[in-house]
C-alpha cells in the first residue's frame, strides 16, 4: 500500500544537490526527493491515491461547498486524459476507486458517475494549454471567494504570501459566470499561461503544479494568504515586503519540491485517520 512514506535521496556531491538549502538539519548528505516509479501502473496508483487524499483534506479544511470544486491529475500514460473527483460526491468520503478518468472531449472512460462539466471545461483547457501542469485544484473556499471579488493580486505582506510573488495572475474573463462553455474555458486558460495560481474574478482560486501535492498545497497556502490580507486590510494598511526579499523568499519556498514537501504532513495525517481512502 502507498502510504505515509517521506522520500529522501542521498547526496554525494553538490552536482546532484540542486538546492543545498533543502538539506535537512541534522541529516547531512540527504535531500528531499520526489519518488520514482518502476512502471506507469505504479505511478498512476501514486497519483490517484494522492488525489483522493487531497480531496479528503480539502473537505476536512472546509473547502467543500455543495457540489462545487475539483482537483485533477494528468494520467501518466494517457497524457490527454485526467483523473478527477465525481460530480456530487463528498470530498470527505473520496476513495481511490471513486475517481473518474476523463478525456479532453469530456467523456468518462473509467468510472460510473458523471463528471462536473465546469471541471471538464476549465481543467481540460488548462491541461491542454500547459503540458507541464500535472495537477490543478479549484474549490469555492470562503477566503478565496471573498478575495476574488476585489479583482487584485495577492500582495507580499507575509512570508507565505511571497510564495506567489510575481507568480500568479488575476483573470477577469468569465468572472462570476458558471463556466460551462468550452470556448469560455479556453479563454480562461489563455489568461493563465504561466505561474502557479490564478485568482478568478468573483469566483475563487485556481492552483497548478507538477504533482497533486504541490497543486493542493498551493491552494491551501493561497487561501490562507488571502485570509491574512483581508484581515490586514480591514485593520489598516499592510506594509509590503521589499521586492528583493519577496523574490528571494519565493525562490527558496515557492518551487515545486517545496510545494510537494509542504503537503507531506497533511498526507501523513489523512493516511492515519482515513485509511479507507485507498479502497
Amino acid at each position: 500500500m502507498l502510504s505515509e512514506k517521506v522520500y529522501y535521496a542521498h547526496v554525494t556531491t553538490t552536482e546532484n544537490a540542486p538546492n543545498l538549502e533543502s538539506i535537512a538539519m541534522g541529516q547531512p548528505g540527504y535531500v528531499l526527493a520526489m519518488p520514482t516509479f518502476a512502471n506507469v501502473e505504479e505511478e498512476r496508483a501514486y497519483r490517484k491515491s494522492r488525489l483522493a487524499g487531497a480531496l479528503r483534506i480539502f473537505g476536512r479544511l472546509g473547502f467543500g461547498e455543495g457540489v462545487a470544486g475539483h482537483i485533477t491529475v494528468r494520467d501518466p500514460e494517457l497524457t490527454d486524459h485526467f483523473w478527477v473527483n465525481p460530480f456530487g460526491l463528498s470530498f470527505r468520503h473520496m476513495r481511490v476507486s471513486d475517481l473518474l478518468l476523463v478525456n479532453h472531449h469530456g467523456e468518462v472512460v473509467h468510472g460510473t458517475m458523471p463528471v462536473n462539466r465546469a471541471a471538464f471545461v476549465i481543467h481540460s483547457a488548462i491541461h491542454s494549454a500547459r503540458p507541464e501542469v500535472i495537477a490543478a485544484a479549484h474549490a469555492h473556499s470562503v477566503h478565496g471567494k471573498a478575495f476574488s471579488s476585489l479583482g487584485i493580486p495577492l500582495d507580499p505582506i507575509t512570508q507565505d504570501a511571497c510564495i506567489f510573488y510575481n507568480d500568479h495572475t488575476v483573470i477577469a474573463e468569465q468572472g462570476g459566470a458558471v463556466v460551462f462553455d468550452v470556448e469560455a474555458g479556453k479563454e480562461m486558460a489563455e489568461k493563465f499561461p504561466t505561474g502557479k495560481a490564478a485568482i478568478h474574478l468573483n469566483h475563487g482560486l485556481f492552483t497548478v503544479g507538477s504533482s497533486v501535492e504541490e497543486a493542493a498545497f498551493w491552494f491551501l497556502s493561497m487561501d490562507r494568504s488571502c485570509q491574512a490580507q483581508l484581515l490586514a486590510m480591514a485593520a489598516g494598511t499592510p506594509k509590503l515586503i521589499k521586492h528583493e526579499y519577496a523574490q528571494y523568499t519565493r525562490e527558496q519556498t515557492g518551487h515545486s519540491l517545496a510545494g510537494w514537501f509542504q503537503f507531506q504532513p497533511l498526507w501523513q495525517e489523512i493516511c492515519r485517520t482515513d485509511p479507507e481512502l485507498f479502497d
